[in-house]
């Protein structure tokens, strides 16, 4: 039996597609994110299961869509004991290690690493067995007291080492630590590097408050061209979390804001270089191992007018990813197919010679990475709460938001720029029929398939 390979797993949080370098952006500085996508395989169409933090997160390790893993809101995690790529990876033996956020908050907070390093590790109150209600509404804050608003996020960006830099900054010591505990331990000579390693670096830059240290503030504040000017779509739902330029936040500070941004994801950027460096010393050969960079989601950062995620604009529902392993796949190499996160629960067993388990909304990308794409789904799916939806397919983009919304529909190869509902369109009236028929095959919509499992992918 061949040998497993070693996983790299890297991550950042909130990090839009097009803010990097290989992306074509010529003002961020992303060096090592660069050099990954030339020797490695880009995906310019992959999507997040839900364009916000911890369903997305949740659907990603468990290789199912918010429907089939039941997590779809906020606050919702995966059932303790839940199937997850870190736990399928340890029952074969591999020593799974994160570094950083994983955001669980339920009951059980490894999911399946075998070692965790990180400052999130928190259970909600509501998972708690045998709580006493009345005393925990004594101390229970409501939201608008705890999180800022949009306006307030970049009325306060700027220079800090704030408490999502903290905690970064614990995450890369952690990573560090364990590739020198896996590799070397020069001081107990316990090394296991015959060992196959699953290690995940998870960051929370740059996700929001927008602060970055001063010399990277200052370098992007000249050069960044915010959002301004935007005019946000009249949609009952896409128009939500406007920040209009001048009446709450100036000019100013959204340019601070944005070159905020820009410094989190140049430190993101930074941090990964310095894991390859350690795995280097560690006498790694990194062409030996899969290296896998995503984000869970992107941010609008005020285009169309909006901040924040939870679109399914390309700016908060596209997600960055490459793929390297120049072992097997081709370097520099591009997938321009419609791809979720969900699919690398599959990819990497597929890759490391491991079984995939049944019932995954999860396909293998190796054969797409091989330059083998007959026979794909050209779709990715993502939802937002129980009832938004986005089917895409090829060049199309559907969204349904329930019986009191419209529909909407994007025909990006037209419309790159999402300005333009062509639902009612009558030359894309085939084109929305299908997506209907198959939206209730998701189990959504007024004929939604009442026998929902999974989104029916053959796995």
């Amino acid at each position: 039996m061949a040998e497993r390979p070693n996983i790299l797993f890297l991550m950042s949080d909130e990090h839009r597609a097009d803010v990097a370098g290989y992306e074509g952006n010529a003002v961020i500085r992303t060096p090592t994110l660069d050099e990954l996508a030339r020797t490695g395989v880009v995906f310019s169409s992959a999507y997040a299961p839900s364009p916000i933090c911890i369903p997305g997160r949740q659907c990603m390790m468990a290789g199912q869509l918010p429907r089939t893993c039941r997590c779809e809101h906020f606050g919702q995690d995966l059932a303790p004991g839940a199937m997850t790529f870190a736990r399928r990876f340890a029952q074969y033996a591999y020593a799974t290690v994160c570094c950083g956020k994983l955001h669980h908050v339920g009951t059980d907070q490894m999911q399946g690493w075998t070692d965790r390093i990180a400052g999130d590790c928190h259970v909600d109150a509501r998972y708690l067995e045998g709580r006493e209600p009345a005393e925990f509404a004594r101390y229970t804050r409501e939201t608008r007291e705890v999180k800022w608003s949009d306006a307030k996020e970049i009325q306060r960006a700027g220079v800090a080492h704030g408490p999502y830099q903290k905690r970064d900054d614990l995450a890369l010591a952690g990573a560090l630590e364990a590739i020198e505990r896996h590799f070397l331990d020069p001081y107990y000579d316990r090394e296991q590097p015959q060992q196959p390693l699953l290690l995940k670096l998870s960051l929370l830059q740059p996700h929001y408050p927008f602060f970055t240290d001063e010399r990277r503030f200052k370098y992007y504040l000249s050069r960044v061209q915010p959002f301004l000017g935007q005019t946000p779509s009249d949609h009952p739902f896409l128009g939500q979390r406007q920040v209009r330029p001048g009446i709450d936040a100036s000019a100013r500070d959204i340019r601070r804001a944005t070159a905020a941004y820009y410094g989190m994801i140049e430190a993101v950027d930074d941090a990964f270089g310095r894991v390859l460096e350690a795995l280097d010393d560690a006498g790694q050969d990194l062409d030996d191992w899969i290296i896998v960079y995503t984000s869970d989601h992107g941010d609008m950062l005020g285009e169309h007018g909006i901040w924040e995620k939870q679109k399914f604009y390309e700016a908060s529902a596209r997600v960055p990813l490459i793929i390297r392993w120049p072992r097997r796949l081709p370097s520099g190499a591009a997938v321009t197919q419609n791809v979720s996160q969900c699919d690398l629960f599959a990819t990497l067993c597929d890759l490391a010679g491991l079984p995939t388990p049944p019932g995954l909304d999860s396909r293998s990308l190796v054969p797409l990475m091989e330059g083998r794409a007959a026979g794909w789904s050209d779709e990715a799916v993502s939802q937002f709460g129980a009832r938004n939806l986005m089917i895409k397919q090829g060049g199309l983009k559907y969204q349904y938001y329930g019986p009191d919304m419209p529909e909407v529909l994007f025909d990006l190869a037209r419309d790159p720029g999402e300005l333009t509902n062509v639902i009612d369109a009558p030359e894309y009236a085939g084109a929305v029929a299908d997506f209907r028929r198959r939206l209730a095959e998701l189990g959504h919509g007024p004929d939604a398939d009442s026998n929902y499992v999974n989104a029916g992918y053959g796995q």
